[in-house]
């Protein structure tokens, strides 16, 4: 399970020291993937399976799977840690989510989320902002 925020550093190499407590789950290899709303998603493998079978399940005749597939598929990279704890961020999936120094990793429970720090701020800030009118309209799911 993955929770928490936590905010790290991107070296020039495009390398990114994951939290220690998250490295146990990824020490067997992870996919790290354009995410919605321009940051990145990171996978372990026994929670990329499922998503990606889905995902492929959908119809190609819709324009929308084509398109979340594309999305989620073409902008996926394999990953492992390096002995630091590191994991090297292509530079496609950094320019997509505007990665340059400071990002913030979040915890979502089966994945994580990489932020570029301001656009994490202010997402964050209207989640918070707008947090009952949320939880209403999903009263319903929970």
């Amino acid at each position: 399970m993955f929770l928490g925020e936590f905010e790290h550093l991107i070296d020039d190499k495009g390398r990114l020291t994951l939290p220690a407590k998250f490295r146990a789950e990824l020490a067997d290899g992870f996919v790290i993937t354009k995410g919605i709303d321009r940051c990145l998603f990171v996978y372990t493998l026994d929670e990329w399976q499922p998503l990606a079978e889905k995902i492929s399940r959908l119809p190609v005749t819709k324009r929308e799977a084509r398109a979340l597939a594309r999305l989620v598929f073409a902008g996926a990279s394999d990953c492992s840690l390096d002995k630091q704890g590191r994991i090297l961020i292509p530079s496609y999936l950094r320019q997509y989510a505007n990665l340059n120094s400071e990002v913030v990793i979040v915890g979502l429970d089966t994945h994580l989320e990489i932020w570029d720090l301001e656009s994490w701020q202010k997402v964050s800030q209207k989640i918070e902002e707008e947090a009952e009118s949320i939880a209403e309209q999903l009263s319903g799911l929970i």
